[in-house]
């Protein structure tokens, strides 16, 4: 490493991470992972001089966010994990109906036209 700086802020899990969106790099990495144990110095040394140049931008996969385990832990005011399992235990129907219930949806919670416009005043020109 270049400095004393930059190896007491080298972070091995995130460099690890980062390269594991490689496909040239998954099996290096895979080993490192093995190896946790080895000293940061050991395992730059180790990238630096087994990884090819190259330009290695990628987007951090990200969470999958359910729009329906939102729904059930807002309702009931619980984590997601126990909205995990509440989802588990309802049907569909009983989803629909709880959607409902708390006014969530798609466009005027899908009522008709009509009754949406009940409570408008219109104007007259």
């Amino acid at each position: 490493m270049p400095d004393e700086i930059a190896e007491k802020s080298y972070q091995p899990f995130l460099v690890n991470r980062a390269l594991s969106y490689h496909q040239d790099a998954i099996m290096f990495v895979n080993e490192m992972n093995c190896k946790h144990g080895v000293d940061n110095r050991l395992q730059y040394s180790f990238f630096i001089n087994t990884l090819r140049k190259r330009n290695r931008f990628s987007k951090w996969q990200k969470p999958y966010e359910s729009k329906k385990l939102d729904t059930i832990a807002k309702a009931y005011g619980v984590s997601t994990q126990k909205a995990k399992e509440y989802a588990e235990l309802i049907n569909d129907q009983q989803y629909r109906e709880l959607k409902d219930s708390m006014g969530l949806g798609g466009q005027n919670n899908g009522r008709d036209s009509k009754q949406s416009n009940r409570g408008k005043i219109s104007r007259k020109r």
